[in-house]
């Protein structure tokens, strides 16, 4: 029943299969409107997420772009370092060489010994380790530099040596140890077997013990020139010096140092202070005679009185 105007009324009657086809149509109706409006939902989340997955795409390309430059870069300086390690390696060795000449011609134009100076020996070296992810041929340039520079650092030890007895015409009487090696103290372990301060065992002592105050000075015991300063295991802190004819002495465990390499020094002269550095028991001084590097009872060069 319809009502169009206020004193009018209309009435529609519908058999039961109209009614029923009116009712299925507007159900599909419904239907399709909301499965269009779940289509319509579900096309624009779909390209919601393709959106999305194209920027985390791009994103992903712009980084390995730049990860790829940081790589490519990091390439070439390390090719750049290799290159530089070749120069470099190049130039010491051609170095070396001619030290090594030079050495050579030194002592055999001269009267001093060739067990002296041997310079064929291969120095020993260390350093730090060099992690196995690095590359080979790194690695392989490194220790070739490293061995390198040591034999060098040797070579300029002995041609200072060398230049020193060679400028200054040192006679033997003047190149043997002879001095007292500190200001005061006292003989407190000799040459020879002993028993080991640390193992209670008997050991070889290649030197004598010099006991005195903390601190006070250790002397050169003949003129020679500087050939080691500086910390050396079971040593410490010591000083070698080279006083020609095959004459070496060693001053160990000391405190401070007073002297360089290639320092030039006279008897009496100080090198360094008392100390207890290495192994060592309390402050003494350790102190070697060796000719031609074997080592010799340092007694034997003490003064008489």
């Amino acid at each position: 029943m319809l009502v169009p105007d206020a004193g009018q009324t209309r009435t529609y009657r519908f058999s039961k299969g109209k009614l029923r086809l009116i009712i299925a149509v507007l159900g599909t109706s419904i239907v399709l409107g909301l499965l269009g409006a779940y289509s319509i939902y579900a096309n624009y989340s779909l390209r919601e997420q393709l959106n999305l997955a194209i920027q985390t795409t791009q994103k992903e390309r712009i980084a390995f772009t730049h990860q790829q430059e940081s790589f490519e870069q990091t390439l070439k300086a390390e090719e750049e370092k290799m290159n530089v390690y070749a120069r470099s390696l190049g130039q010491m060795q051609a170095r070396l060489s001619r030290l090594d000449s030079l050495g050579k011609r030194l002592v055999e134009t001269s009267s001093l010994t060739s067990a002296e100076f041997d310079f064929d020996v291969q120095p020993a070296f260390g350093g730090p380790r060099i992690n196995a992810e690095n590359d080979e041929a790194d690695m392989m340039l490194m220790n070739q530099m490293q061995l390198v520079d040591s034999k060098i650092a040797l070579l300029d030890t002995n041609l200072v040596a060398i230049n020193y007895l060679l400028q200054d015409g040192i006679e033997e009487n003047s190149a043997r140890p002879h001095a007292w090696p500190s200001d005061g103290g006292w003989l407190s372990s000799k040459y020879g077997i002993r028993t080991d301060p640390f193992t209670s065992k008997q050991a070889i002592h290649r030197g004598i013990d010099i006991a005195n105050r903390f601190g006070a000075p250790v002397l050169s015991s003949s003129r020679g020139v500087v050939i080691y300063a500086g910390k050396v295991k079971d040593y410490g802190y010591m000083v070698e010096i080279e006083h020609g004819y095959g004459y070496r002495t060693r001053y160990g465990h000391m405190s401070s140092l007073s002297v360089s390499v290639g320092d030039v020094v006279e008897a009496n002269n100080i090198i360094g202070r008392i100390g207890s550095s290495g192994r060592s028991t309390g402050p003494h001084l350790h102190y070697e005679v060796r000719r031609n590097n074997e080592a010799l009872n340092p007694e034997r060069f003490l003064p008489k009185s």
